[in-house]
């Protein structure tokens, strides 16, 4: 297993994920107990010694079932994360109960390093009204309590949103979980979001490294191009090689779902290979041809300053690819819900005057359309 330093620790670069753990009759709520309990044993006895868990996972029951697992194993073992789940905004005044009962739950005093979950569109303001709720404040009373050993962030919302947060309290933050892969490299702007916490000095953990098993499983003509390169490695590799190619990344977070995926997992980190810059290259390449059908918006903004109605049409467009990409997925749906209703892509009137300026000649009118339908 590959070692990551962090302060005074040493983390296993491949860390277990619990949002995906295995369940019984197609219900996420029902964990298999026994399942997970193999796959943590395995994980410690293999190098894995960072957990991460979170309020919401598996309907709540991904807390308990954690805790009942680790409890088999010296605590002195691994190392724990979990989460205030700020992603429900009834949540906001609650972090002295909710913190006390994840306590409880996990069967823990104190938890390794503990994140403020999913700053986003829709709850940066809420965060940022600590005189109110005073999350952080607390969440730092419990860190100088002993009761949390790191504290630190995720985020799935915009740089923006993320640079707010950080000029609030970045003093704070020890680390920060964003979703990266060589996909939302471009597609939801992660470079410019490693730049920022480069730019703060924030050591990166990672989640969807495979984004939901789609970097997993790919086209037989972009497997191809990948085993001419590396004609030992599969795709799933390739996946974690790309984040190994990033000295910020210290720990890759994966949701595994059986103890197969865990094998594979844990076997691509015994070792440490990451890109050339002819493969990194090559990789991106093929990354901008899996996304062939989206809509290549380049962000000019001419389109803004002509459009009636205001919209914030690059960021509307990036999303609907994100949607368009994904198949669904939580995030673009997410941010449009934070939209009042005369910035939604649904406000579009359909007058065309935007499209009369865009030098990639892209139909904006239908592109908000067929938005507004994948969105119900």
């Amino acid at each position: 297993m590959i070692y990551k330093p962090f302060k005074d620790l040493k983390l296993s670069a491949l860390g277990m994920g619990t949002m995906r753990l295995p369940t019984t009759g197609g219900d996420d709520a029902q964990i298999d107990a026994a399942a997970t309990q193999e796959m943590v044993d395995y994980a410690l006895s293999h190098g894995v010694n960072y957990f991460d868990t979170a309020w919401g996972y598996h309907s709540g029951n991904s807390e308990l079932i954690m805790g009942e697992a680790l409890k088999q194993h010296p605590r002195e073992n691994f190392y724990l994360a979990t989460k205030f789940p700020g992603y429900d905004l009834a949540n906001m005044p609650k972090v002295k109960e909710i913190f006390s009962q994840q306590l409880e739950r996990l069967q823990t005093d104190y938890f390794d390093f503990y994140l403020i979950h999913n700053v986003n569109e829709m709850n940066i303001d809420a965060y940022l009204k600590e005189e109110e709720y005073g999350i952080y404040s607390h969440l730092l009373e419990q860190k100088k309590a002993g009761k949390i050993r790191h504290l630190g962030f995720s985020a799935h919302g915009s740089v923006e949103v993320m640079r707010r947060f950080l000029e609030a309290y970045h003093e704070g933050m020890e680390f920060c979980q964003i979703q990266l892969n060589y996909i939302d490299w471009t597609l939801q702007d992660a470079q410019a979001k490693m730049e920022l916490l480069r730019e703060y000095d924030i050591p990166v953990w990672v989640m969807e490294p495979v984004r939901g098993g789609r970097l997993a499983k790919l086209s037989e003509k972009d497997e191809q191009t990948l085993a001419a390169l590396r004609p030992q490695e599969k795709p799933v590799a390739w996946a974690f090689r790309f984040l190994q190619s990033m000295p910020e990344v210290v720990v890759t977070l994966s949701g595994m779902s059986d103890l197969e995926q865990m094998k594979e997992n844990i076997a691509i980190f015994e070792e440490e290979k990451p890109l050339t810059d002819s493969e990194m290259n090559s990789l991106l390449h093929m990354a901008a041809g899996m996304m062939d059908g989206l809509v290549p918006c380049t962000a000019c903004r001419y389109c803004v300053a002509h459009c009636p109605k205001g919209l914030d049409i690059p960021k509307l467009i990036g999303l609907y690819n994100d949607l368009k990409f994904t198949g669904g997925g939580f995030i673009p749906r997410m941010v449009v819900g934070t939209l009042p209703e005369d910035k939604k892509p649904s406000a579009c009137v359909g007058c065309h005057s935007c499209e009369k300026l865009c030098p990639q000649q892209i139909k904006i009118s239908e592109v908000m359309t067929d938005f507004t339908d994948k969105l119900k």
